[in-house]
């Protein structure tokens, strides 16, 4: 147990500190021999890769539509029902965010727009491992749909038998979701970015993935003919702030729901009370005894950070230092904290509130930033699958009111052409500033 008060400022960083995320110079030659590798040979270097790292026996890249339809009428009538409920609460939120256009006059004359359109291409990815992820589809495939993305692709690892998990290929064709690519990893990111023979080329790729695929998305997201991320990432991560009138089961399910995902995962419990804490530790032992994926969770339960505060107040401190992904507040009359509260990917308020509920089906989006990055970074939503831009439109009058400010500030920019710009257009309405305005004619100052 860690006493807050007692640290120094160095030591609270330290206790604070996230996993190294593999970094080392082996991963990113590795993953750039593979860039480069999908970039000269196309489908077939991703077929090879494929082939080494998930299905020896694949012999298409591409999972065909009566393939998709097979696997999708397989899904139970239950799972096909909870996931046609998260989708419609995923729907419903994201279609609450569709932003609305700016039109303004800013000067008599001179207008503003701001408009959004959706991207034309992203590409999804969605991990392999030991489950499948139908709620990562549904998180990055419907705020895609919601945006109207004209071209949706996915790319996920295959079984051994050339397939897909049935609840992937359900949620996908839930999407809109057509063009399904059998493979993962970093030659997945590199086929999405750069284009090969089946793979088409994408302007922006989504998803989570092992180091060597955010390794890939970083690469390509800084080669001017790659494809723009969603967000950094890191190991996956929960904060707990809870006080002495939390629910000690509830605490420890809630920080065993993180570290289920995988040992690098990093969960934190701050509490003013040392009772909460000694119990939720308890608690913990006793819940991890039945988990099925206890062998996964215990290495990163080892690991896990128990933090006592003097108060929710320092507690809070604690959580906005850390920033964390998913910040679950049980304590009383937990609403009236979020003004002090200010960094977290996802705040899930109360005790009925698990991370669960986010993870699957309340309806905000899971992809969040880890690493400390919801400091300046934010949750997925609807316009990172859109982008903005502006127009402006001056009328004859917007020239002669705004032009003399643009000539000004260009000349004390010492800009000359953007001067002269809006020079030869005064000229021509008749009206020059004879004390900044450019003679066109030999180009000084009149």
């Amino acid at each position: 147990m860690i006493t807050w008060s007692s640290l120094s400022n160095d030591e609270k960083k330290q206790a604070l500190s996230r996993p190294a995320m593999a970094n080392s110079q082996q991963l990113k030659l590795t993953v750039s021999e593979i860039i480069a590798n999908v970039e000269a040979k196309g489908d077939s270097a991703v077929l090879d890769y494929t082939r080494k790292f998930d299905c020896p026996d694949l012999q298409s890249l591409v999972l065909s539509q009566s393939d998709i339809d097979e696997l999708a009428s397989k899904v139970s009538v239950e799972v096909a029902n909870a996931i046609d409920t998260a989708f419609d609460n995923i729907k419903q939120f994201h279609e609450a965010q569709v932003p609305s256009d700016i039109s303004l006059t800013t000067t008599p004359g001179v207008h503003c727009e701001l408009r959004f359109t959706a991207l034309d291409a992203v590409g999804l990815y969605i991990p392999g491992g030991s489950a499948p992820l139908p709620s990562t589809v549904l998180m990055l495939g419907v705020p895609a749909l919601v945006a109207g993305c004209e071209r949706k692709l996915l790319c996920t690892p295959p079984n051994k038998q050339q397939r897909i998990a049935p609840e992937i290929a359900y949620a996908a064709r839930k999407c809109g979701i057509d063009n399904i690519f059998l493979c993962g990893g970093a030659q997945a990111v590199a086929a999405m970015a750069l284009g090969t023979e089946s793979i088409p080329q994408v302007d922006k790729i989504f998803g989570p993935g092992n180091s060597f695929v955010t390794e890939a998305k970083q690469q390509v997201s800084q080669r001017a003919d790659g494809a723009a991320i969603d967000m950094p990432a890191g190991p996956s991560e929960v904060l707990v702030l809870a006080d002495k009138f939390a629910d000690a089961e509830f605490v420890a399910a809630d920080l065993l729901s993180q570290a289920e995902h995988g040992p690098d995962s990093q969960a934190i419990l701050v509490s003013d009370s040392r009772e909460l804490i000694d119990a939720a530790k308890a608690a913990i032992e006793r819940q991890l005894a039945t988990l099925s994926r206890a062998e996964i969770a215990r290495p990163a339960m080892e690991n896990a950070r128990y933090i006592l505060a003097s108060s929710i107040d320092e507690a809070i401190e604690a959580s906005n230092a850390y920033a964390a992904e998913h910040l679950i507040v049980q304590i009383e009359d937990a609403r009236s904290y979020l003004p002090k509260i200010k960094y977290a990917g996802s705040i899930f308020l109360g005790p009925w509130s698990p991370e669960s509920a986010g993870d699957y089906a309340s309806g905000t989006n899971h992809v969040l930033p880890t690493y400390g990055y919801a400091k300046n970074y934010s949750s997925l939503g609807l316009l990172d699958f859109m982008r903005r831009y502006t127009i402006q439109e001056l009328s004859a009058d917007g020239m002669r009111n705004l032009g003399p400010a643009i000539m000004t500030l260009a000349s004390a920019e010492g800009l000359d052409a953007h001067e002269q710009a809006v020079a030869l257009r005064m000229k021509k309405l008749g009206i020059i500033d004879t004390s900044n305005a450019v003679d066109v004619n030999n180009g000084s100052n009149a």
